[in-house]
């Protein structure tokens, strides 16, 4: 694959993880400090496929993510589901008693809270990312000094662990979203949908289109409201459904677009949700 995959943070990121589950491990990557210059990479054409946290099973969903693939017609066009396991690295030959701070992105810091409070020696840093910080250690020989990041990260940059999973609520999942500015050809393995609308204040509209959902054998597995900026008082609704058969999809949007305003389909791609008898938690 000759793609180059623009990913949100640096190699070694949980980003990076997915992109390699999805195209291979040897994949042309452009690293992106932020979801806007993501996005941007792409329209630009630096960059052709985009990786894109959307929702977490503590923090919820990414909000601003939605409104980036909607405005700038983002196709969705594949997704994972991707256990997130926080991981203490630092220098070979360092051990946890010589750590004096600790450096990663807020979240990550945030969700190990508790192990750390077992060190009260070491200080918690904000950084911008969770993999750049233990790149930056690797590459300047940083002693005393450990980030928190994914395990692939040391592997990446020869780090040692010093403790693993050390994230405070184990079962913590992240849905990834693959998005390109073009569509892909939908075919028999697509069974998930993203859509987005807007409804007028009449009274059941929404509900009307929810019926409309489950009549034609859609199961609603999303549902998000976004305020229209330039409305004030008027919600754009993000939706996922699952399906069986695409021809009850068909008829279920043909039915939608008619009911509703702005209408529009962001994705038709396979479910990247394990299956019930799976543990959607065992690290990949």
């Amino acid at each position: 694959m000759n793609k180059i995959i623009a990913i949100q943070g640096a190699q070694g990121s949980n980003h990076h993880k997915v992109a390699q589950d999805f195209y291979g491990e040897n994949i042309p990557l452009k690293e992106c400090m932020s979801f806007d210059i993501l996005v941007d990479s792409l329209l630009d054409k630096t960059a052709h496929i985009g990786i894109m946290a959307l929702e977490n099973t503590i923090a919820g969903s990414i909000i601003p993510n939605y409104a980036l693939i909607d405005k700038n017609n983002l196709h969705i066009v594949g997704e994972e589901y991707l256990n997130i396991h926080h991981h203490l690295m630092a220098l070979k030959g360092q051990q946890i008693d010589d750590i004096q701070e600790v450096w990663s992105h807020p979240m990550a810091l945030l969700q190990c809270k508790e192990f750390f409070k077992k060190y009260p020696n070491i200080r918690m840093i904000e950084d911008v990312d969770t993999a750049e910080v233990a790149k930056r250690i690797a590459q300047k020989q940083l002693k005393g000094i450990a980030a928190i990041a994914p395990k692939i990260a040391a592997e990446i940059f020869g780090l040692d662990i010093l403790a693993d999973d050390i994230q405070t609520i184990k079962d913590n999942a992240t849905r990834f979203v693959i998005v390109q500015t073009n569509e892909l050809p939908v075919d028999e393995s697509h069974n998930k949908a993203s859509i987005k609308f807007q409804l007028s204040h009449k009274r059941g509209s929404l509900a009307a289109i929810l019926n409309a959902m489950s009549d034609c054998k859609m199961n609603l597995t999303k549902i998000q409201s976004l305020p229209v900026i330039e409305t004030p008082w008027k919600y754009s609704f993000f939706v996922d459904v699952t399906f069986e058969d695409y021809k009850d999809y068909q008829k279920a949007i043909s039915l939608i677009a008619i009911m509703a305003e702005n209408f529009k389909v962001l994705g038709v791609y396979k479910n990247g949700r394990p299956q019930p008898n799976l543990n959607p938690f065992q690290e990949k």
